[in-house]
This record gives C-alpha cells, structure tokens and sequence, in this order.
C-alpha cells in the first residue's frame, strides 16, 4: 500500500523514470565503490552517487538521468576506445596458428593437423600466404617470408635451405617444406602470444594514479557544492556544481592512454606486460645493460683458437665435450666449430654449470675440465696472462686437471644501433648508464670502448649478485636490459626489466616488464619515447578533465549553469577527454629508431671505408 501511495504522488512519469534508472544506477555504482574501498582503492564514483542522490532530493530528474547515462555510456565509450586500442595486440593473438600440414613419411601424403600434434623433426608443408605454425628449419631451396609482425622487418625476407625460420610469420605464395626445430608450446610465436595475452589482461595502474587525484579533487568539489549551497540558500546549487564535477575524464583517459601506448609498442615490436611498465619507464634515471646479446648480437663466432699446453685438436675436443652441458650463448657456436672441423667429444660422466663463470666436467678416463672465464680457470691453474684481445672478442679458456689447454677466442660484434641507441638515452635524460657482464674485463672494456662507455661504467666479472647489487646502487628509477638466463634476477629486480627476446623466450623473458621481440636495440629507444609520450598523453586528458570540471563547476557555484545543461556539458567534456587519450594509438609513427638507424649506417659505411 505505501508503494502504491508513494508512485501515486510521483508527479511526472520522468520522476518515475528518474527514481527507477537513477536508483538501480546509485545501487549497483554505490556496491561497486564499496568493493574498490574494501580492496584500498579510494574511487572517483563517490562524487557521481553524491550528485545523483543530490539531483533526486532536489528534483533536477532530467540531469540525474543524465549523470546514469554518462556513467553507464562512459563505460561503454571506454570499453570501445580500449577495444581499438589493444587491437594491434589482439591481431598477434588472433593470427596464433591452429594446425599444421605434416607430410608422411612415404615423402607424398600429407595430413592437417592441430598444431599440438607437431613433433620436433616432422617434416611439415607450408603453403602459400599461411602462417609458418612452429620454428624450423628449412628443407626446400627457399622461401620468402613476411617477418613484419615478429621481427618489425617491412620487406619480405628471403631464406635458403638449411636457414632457421620463425613461427608467426607469413608464407608469400609458393609452398615449401620445413623441419619442425620446436612444439607449438615452445614456438617463439607462442612465446609472444603468451606476452601479449598477459598485457592485454592487465589493469594499467595509471587507473590508480587518477585515483589518487580523487581524493583532493572529491574534497574541494564537495566544499565548493556547500559553500554554493551555504551562500545561496538553495539546495539546488548544492546539486548543480557536483552534476559537472562528476570525474568521467579521470576514469576513462588514463586507461585509454595506456591501452593506446601498449599497442602503439606492441606495432613496434615491443610487448609491455602492463601499463605500470610504461608509467615506470617514462622515468627512467638511470640503467644498465648486459654486454653478450643485448649490447652485442649474440651471434658469437670461433675466431681462433690459441694453444697453450696442448693442441688446437685437444682444446677445441675438451671445450666442446664440456660446452654440450651449458645453456650459454657461447656453449653453441663453439660445439658447433668443433663438429664442422670433424673433432669428436670425448666421453663425460658429470658435469656441471657455474653461473656466470663456465663448466666443470669429468671425462669418462676421470679427467677433470673447466671451460670459461679466466677468473674462473684461475682458481685451478697457476698464474697465466690473459689473450689480447681486439673489439667484440671474447676468451674462452679451457683447463684440464690444473692445465691450461688452451683459449678459444670468439667474436660477438657490437648490434648495429647500440651506440646511437645508448647516445639518444643519454641526450633523453637517463644520466646513469653502466655495463654489467659476466665477462672478463678486458672483453667488457673492448666493447665499451666501442659504445663510448668509460672505465667507470664498466662492471665485469658480474655473478647475477652482483649485477643486482650495482643496479640497486644506481639512482631510481632503473632500467636493466639483457637477453640471458643469468639476468633474469637483475631483470627482476630493477624498476623495468626489458629482454631481449627475438629468439624465443627464456628465464630473462618471463621475468622482463617487456620483451623487444625483433633483433633491433634500437626499439628501446622506441618504447621509451612512446612511454614518455603515453604518461603526458594521459596527464593531458586528466588534467583537462579536472581544469573543464572545476571552471564549469565555478560558473554552477554562481547560479549560471542550470542542473540538466551541466551535465549535458559534462558529457561533452568525456568524449573529448577520450579523443585526447586516443592520441597514443598514433604514437608507433616517426619513431626515434629510424633516424637511429640511418645514423647507424652512415657511421658503419664510414668505418668500412676507412
């Protein structure tokens, strides 16, 4: 019956409407602000129920119903402008292959199946304009391939038989056959998919440093309501000014701008994990960088080997019997020397991996080897000088039972953009930079002669301790890039860790912030401008929002701005905040790295001439 009486007196069916819409709006935003209090997150919500409940005392329905609209519709309008944002990222995800063409074994038939099913050693058929479903080998004479989506390559990339081929990329028009080298699980297309599916969950905490806007920004909309209310007399001023301080800018432009940078990123071919990377990495004082495969290609060589107390033969066959055991980036290039100049390893019986030093083995005959530094080796041999090396070398020494065999000399040379690279963050306000690397000082020195790194900021000889000793040393926020299973700690450790990762993903990978998925160290330069962009990006469309807010809310103290016209007023003002936020979906374009590697050229054409 008091239900009855209470509708019988609404006086318009806009009231109705407007005690039906706003209500459930109130209650449903009122429990949602409840959960973010409970969960420490102070909301900007509170300001839209107060002005609600406010529109209804006072009987301003039509700006009430408009408050709900923009709160329901800025939810929506965000989850649009998100949607277009991550597209880029969702594209990776969406062209994740499903199946393979495997051929039989009688070399003629061939079956499609899920790409779970894919052996490593099968032979599989790719045809024309497929995705190459998981890493391999190629086996047909050649193949062009569009690397653009993995490696940021724009032209199609021509390769041979016998050449390794990455997962993710497209076919051109003609089939080949390939050797599966990895599962679908281990693909480094996988690997990828797995990054960007993590980034496109995570909540940007750009949200909660609007958040932190709304406690001054709820106080001094509440103050000026009541002191307007206080001095007019009228509780519909009360209503008027929170109508347009109702903080929709706050809440949709920071997420927008972070979703927008992570995609422009991700087109150039950096994965951010989260938003809070980008938020951290805008910062940036200080870094470091790991010498082999970050500041290097990570494509040693054998370049010589130098005997000592035995031959070439025995220390290039005790190296590689020992090597077989280690998952270091120079373990590879020197087993693989050894098996091209037809030397068979001898038989071990255990060996064991020291991080960041070598290995220590024992031959079947129970011959003891160590395989690594010379800090290393120099603990079981007696006094010896190290080689002299030239730029981009690096020793390998290699000891049996308290001799010293002989050194296998390797070449990694220095990436093409790493100077300019490190050049343009210093001119972009990161004032620390140091090279921490498990290698011997004088191969850290070589490289860092070449990068124009001083003495001072070279650190060498570096257990995973020590590199997350000299990083936690360095001013904040840090910055460490590397590419191996030993920085995985140093990763984890500094503000923002980034891999290295073109190569599939590794311990470094999954404890990175962020992963430059092609072999460019250039895109480093990238993804720090569009962070820096991003950040003043979002800071635009929040502070935008706030300035429109309190002068709308100025002009409402004074009488001069009717309930209903503020809060079409308000409206507006989300939709242009939005379009401002949207403005780092554009942030891929005149990127630093390609007047980095313009640069780069230039200077290497120069060297070759000289």
């Amino acid at each position: 019956m008091g239900v009855v009486f209470f509708f019988a007196n609404m006086p318009t069916a806009l009231a109705v409407t407007a005690y039906l819409v706003v209500g459930m709006t109130i209650v449903l935003t009122g429990i949602d602000m409840l959960r973010e209090l409970k969960a420490g997150h102070w909301g900007l919500d509170i300001l839209a129920v107060v002005a609600m409940v406010a529109t209804l005392a006072v009987e301003e329905y039509l700006a009430g119903l408009i408050i709900a609209l923009m709160l329901t519709g800025g939810e929506a309008l965000e989850d649009m402008a998100a949607g277009r944002a991550s597209r880029q990222l969702d594209a990776l995800i969406m062209r994740k292959p499903t199946f393979a063409h495997v051929l039989d074994v009688d070399g003629v038939t061939v079956h499609r199946v899920s790409i779970d099913e894919v052996q490593v050693g099968d032979q599989l058929v790719v045809r024309g304009s497929e995705v190459v479903p998981v890493d391999g080998q190629l086996s047909s004479d050649y193949a062009s391939l569009d690397e653009s989506s993995v490696t940021g390559e724009s032209l199609p990339v021509t390769k041979h038989s016998g050449q390794d081929i990455i997962s993710g990329t497209i076919n051109g028009t003609g089939t080949f056959h390939m050797i599966a080298t990895s599962t679908a699980a281990d693909s480094h297309y996988s690997k990828i998919v797995q990054l960007v599916e993590e980034a496109v969950s995570s909540r940007a905490p750009m949200v909660r440093l609007a958040d932190r806007y709304a406690v001054p920004f709820t106080i001094v909309s509440l103050i000026v309501a009541g002191v307007a209310w206080w001095y007019s007399g009228d509780p519909v001023r009360f209503a008027e000014v929170l109508v347009v301080a109702t903080p929709c800018p706050l809440l949709i432009g920071a997420p927008v701008s972070f979703m927008g940078g992570m995609s422009s990123a991700a087109r150039a071919n950096v994965i951010i994990k989260d938003g809070g990377t980008l938020e951290r990495l805008a910062k940036i004082k200080s870094a470091a960088f790991d010498k082999t495969g970050t500041l290097t290609r990570g494509e040693p060589t054998v370049a010589r080997v130098e005997p000592v107390k035995g031959t070439a033969h025995e220390t290039l066959q005790m190296a590689a019997s020992a090597e077989q055991y280690s998952v270091h980036v120079f373990a590879d290039p020197i087993v693989n020397y050894a098996r091209s100049e037809n030397v068979e390893p001898v038989g071990i019986a255990d060996a064991e991996e020291i991080a960041t030093n070598g290995v220590t083995a024992t031959t079947e005959v129970g011959e003891q080897l160590r395989v690594g530094k010379s800090a290393f080796i120099a603990e079981v041999v007696p006094a010896f000088t190290e080689t002299e090396l030239r730029a981009g070398e690096t020793a390998v020494y290699v000891a049996r039972d308290q001799e010293l065999l002989g050194i296998i000399v390797l070449s990694d040379p220095l990436r093409q953009t790493s100077t300019a690279t490190l050049n343009w963050l210093a001119d972009h306000g990161v004032e620390d930079m140091v090279m921490v690397t498990g290698d011997m000082r004088g191969t850290a020195l070589a490289v860092a002669k070449e990068v124009q790194f001083s003495a001072d900021q070279v650190h060498a000889s570096m257990t995973p301790t020590d590199k997350v000793y000299i990083v936690q040393k360095l001013p904040a926020p840090t910055l460490m890039v590397g590419d191996g299973i030993n920085d995985a700690p140093i990763l984890a450790t500094a503000d923002v860790g980034i891999a290295m990762g073109a190569r599939g993903a590794t311990a470094a990978s999954e404890s990175a912030d962020a992963v430059i998925t092609s072999e460019n160290f250039s895109r480093l330069a990238d993804v720090v401008h569009i962070s820096r962009r991003t950040v003043a990006i979002a800071m635009q469309s929040m502070w935008f929002g706030m300035a429109v807010s309190i002068g709308l809310m100025t002009i409402a103290a004074f009488g001069y701005l009717p309930a209903t016209i503020g809060a079409l007023l308000q409206e507006v003002v989300d939709i242009v905040a939005i379009v401002v936020a949207l403005r780092a979906l554009r942030l891929y374009r005149n990127l630093p790295s390609a007047t980095l590697r313009s640069a780069s050229t230039e200077v290497s054409n120069i060297k070759s001439a000289t």
